[in-house]
């Protein structure tokens, strides 16, 4: 594979990383709202637990639409091209999120209201189902060989750039209007949502003018050569099936590949939606902290979130992929049996040092996942693969713990969202355990 040039490379390495910041900021202000916003506006009879619950369950939405978006983007991606593709999923993502800004509340509408957000959230979702795979291979795939590491980290850095921009819009919003409930409630939510519109302007831009990857460029006339022979009469009915759809391929030859992948990042999910959505909420409602106090604290944990993530992915193409990760899972079991008790000292100090902890010890996981989902995954049906495992995550590790977290502490305490999530550590540490080291395999 002829290695691109350093030009190249930046363009591809910026265009993966204003792509996922782009639609992770889409995707993250809606969990900053279901925190902040929509119990009050979408669910308002319901009560504070219930509406929470509420929220959190249209938030739930979007990672069952995930693993859907990732077959149907991941099939595109693997026959038609990774850039493409992820023009598509950053359009999506872009009209869903202006969408949400614009529901009327259920004030206003009713039932309609929540209806329609659960609609728009599934949009948000399908979109994510496919954006994060095809990023993150187009990063890896043009990668020199032994930097696979060093250059997915960009599509990785999304996440936390993303979470300083929404909850920096939220606190420049509220002190704009002076941080009042009425205001706020009123329209003021809306503004990051409408801002989302110039940001997705932006990450077109760049990603029409990238090229294909030369992996998947290299490997279309196989492709080719592959279809013909799906669409001879001899050939066994199962082979053409999979050949002309990815996903068969995919499932029936490398299985177990997804699911270990899929447990190996269960604990990167569970750590980070209960830090950056449930927390948020957590801090304004049980410890009883400002919007604002809590706004600070999520952009001081992103920082350090993406800190983690550099040093994490750069150490993986050192010492391999896995031992990465399980250091993680470690910390994560231990540090998910502390992080309540602390919380729940209602200092500020504790609050930030809870959050930052809780984005540290699950960045240094996500850090090398970027390379590794891709390397585990054959190039015909790579974005199906690292897409379907991704997404598999999603659902139980990014949407059961926040949806659950709210019950677990009115019928058990807070602790019980610790134990909750040091077993899901302990899960994932022996799935990426059973997993084979990937960073010196060709792509």
């Amino acid at each position: 594979m002829e290695i691109a040039s350093k030009k190249k490379l930046r363009r591809v390495a910026f265009a993966s990383c204003i792509g996922t910041t782009i639609e992770y900021y889409d995707y993250y202000i809606y969990g900053t709202a279901a925190a902040l916003v929509f119990p009050t506006v979408f669910f308002p009879g319901l009560g504070s637990t219930a509406g929470i619950v509420a929220s959190f369950a249209t938030f739930a939405v979007a990672f069952i639409a995930r693993p859907v978006g990732g077959v149907v983007f991941g099939h595109f991606g693997d026959r038609l091209g990774r850039k493409k593709t992820l023009v598509a999923t950053l359009l999506l993502m872009g009209v869903s999120t202006l969408l949400v800004g614009m529901v009327p509340s259920a004030a206003t509408i009713g039932m309609a209201a929540p209806l329609i957000l659960v609609v728009l959230r599934f949009a948000q979702g399908f979109a994510v189902g496919g954006e994060w795979a095809g990023a993150t291979l187009l990063a890896a795939e043009y990668a020199p060989p032994g930097k696979r590491g060093l250059y997915a980290i960009f599509p990785q850095l999304g996440p936390p750039i993303a979470f300083i921009l929404s909850c920096g819009t939220f606190l420049i919003t509220g002190a704009l209007l002076g941080d009042t409930n009425s205001a706020f409630l009123d329209y003021g939510w809306r503004i990051p949502f409408f801002f989302s519109v110039a940001l997705v302007g932006v990450g077109l831009y760049v990603r029409v003018a990238i090229e294909e990857t030369p992996v998947f460029q290299a490997n279309k006339a196989d492709a080719v050569d592959t279809r013909a022979v799906a669409l001879d009469a001899s050939a066994p009915a199962e082979d053409e099936a999979g050949r002309r759809f990815p996903f068969v391929d995919a499932w029936g030859q490398q299985r177990k590949e997804i699911l270990l992948a899929a447990g190996a990042i269960l604990t990167v999910f569970s750590l980070f939606y209960i830090g950056t959505a449930y927390l948020i909420s957590y801090g304004t409602t049980a410890l009883g902290f400002s919007r604002p106090f809590v706004l600070i604290a999520g952009i001081i944990a992103a920082i350090a979130f993406g800190v983690a993530i550099t040093v994490s992915a750069l150490y993986s193409d050192r010492i391999g992929r896995r031992r990465v990760i399980m250091a993680s899972c470690a910390l994560a079991v231990v540090w998910s049996l502390l992080l309540f008790p602390l919380l729940d000292t209602k200092s500020p100090v504790a609050f930030i040092v809870g959050l930052t902890g809780t984005l540290i010890v699950m960045g240094i996981a996500y850090g090398p996942t970027g390379a590794l989902l891709p390397e585990l995954f054959q190039t015909r049906f790579r974005y199906t693969g690292a897409g379907l495992a991704y997404n598999l995550a999603g659902v139980l590790g990014g949407a059961v713990p926040p949806l659950v977290a709210a019950p677990l502490t009115d019928a058990y305490g807070s602790a019980a969202i610790g134990v909750m999530l040091a077993g899901i550590a302990v899960v994932s540490f022996a799935c990426t355990w059973k997993l084979v080291e990937t960073k010196d395999q060709a792509m």
